[in-house]
């Protein structure tokens, strides 16, 4: 069962809660009325999740606990956020997420959101923080050509089909964060694992595909010559990927 005490309002800048749990195989988001939040304790079950929205810019653990496969999911922002935990737990394939989000044709891909990541003791099997840039969307695919005007059977001539369209280029990726952790100086550096990568470019949008030319139709005896058909447009360019973000591993 979830537990969740407030001992200030929610409207507050800054939040107070005695203990925070996340169930097993469910997702919970903190509450986006306030920009800092205080913890003694947050425990993530394996295989939850606890979603960190974009108003906060600062959240505060005393005691963290991450089940297996366990995330603390960060939701894309312009601006970051700190994570500053006294002590930590971390189980077999947990993970920070601070990724950003894929683009749409109507909106750019966002970037992974910067974080900066304080933990006072540590112990885990590794720590990965995941904040790569989203993807690009897939370019526009190319409408089809049109089909050519039909002919009569002994009259006319038939119409040729119309070009297709070329397809739209993917758009571009968005960028990796900026990730500073700071852990103990005792925790191995093989065992830090963070990704800032750009996100990948789109797709390249689908050609359109060529008209057909026209033909004559219910003829028995007689049939005019068929028109050509036109030309299959031609498939956009990839995307770029976008530009990596960058990590600082500071010891303390």
């Amino acid at each position: 069962m979830r537990k969740v005490f407030l001992l200030a309002l929610l409207v507050s800048p800054i939040a107070l809660a005695q203990s925070v749990s996340v169930d097993t195989n469910s997702l919970m988001r903190l509450p986006n009325s306030t920009s800092v939040l205080q913890l003694e304790r947050l425990d993530v079950a394996d295989y939850g999740t606890l979603l960190i929205p974009a108003t906060i810019s600062q959240v505060s653990i005393d005691e963290l606990h991450l089940g297996r496969e366990a995330r603390i999911a960060i939701v894309p922002s312009a601006s970051g956020l700190q994570l500053l935990v006294r002590h930590a737990q971390l189980e077999h394939g947990s993970q920070i997420t601070s990724r950003g989000a894929p683009g749409t044709h109507e909106k750019p891909a966002k970037p992974g959101r910067d974080l900066s990541l304080r933990i006072n003791s540590l112990n885990a099997g590794e720590l990965s923080v995941d904040a790569r840039g989203g993807a690009g969307s897939q370019g526009y695919a190319g409408l089809d050509g049109a089909n050519g005007e039909d002919p009569g059977c002994t009259w006319g001539s038939a119409g040729r089909g119309a070009n297709g369209d070329n397809g739209g280029d993917g758009l571009p990726g968005a960028a990796g964060a900026v990730v500073r952790v700071e852990l103990p100086q005792d925790f191995p550096s093989t065992k830090i694992k963070v990704w800032v990568d750009g996100g990948a470019g789109g797709l390249p949008g689908l050609a359109g595909n060529p008209g057909k030319g026209g033909q004559s139709k219910g003829c028995l005896v007689y049939r005019a010559d068929g028109g050509d058909k036109g030309r299959p447009g031609l498939e956009g360019q990839p995307g770029v990927q976008g530009p990596a973000g960058s990590v600082t591993v500071q010891r303390l």
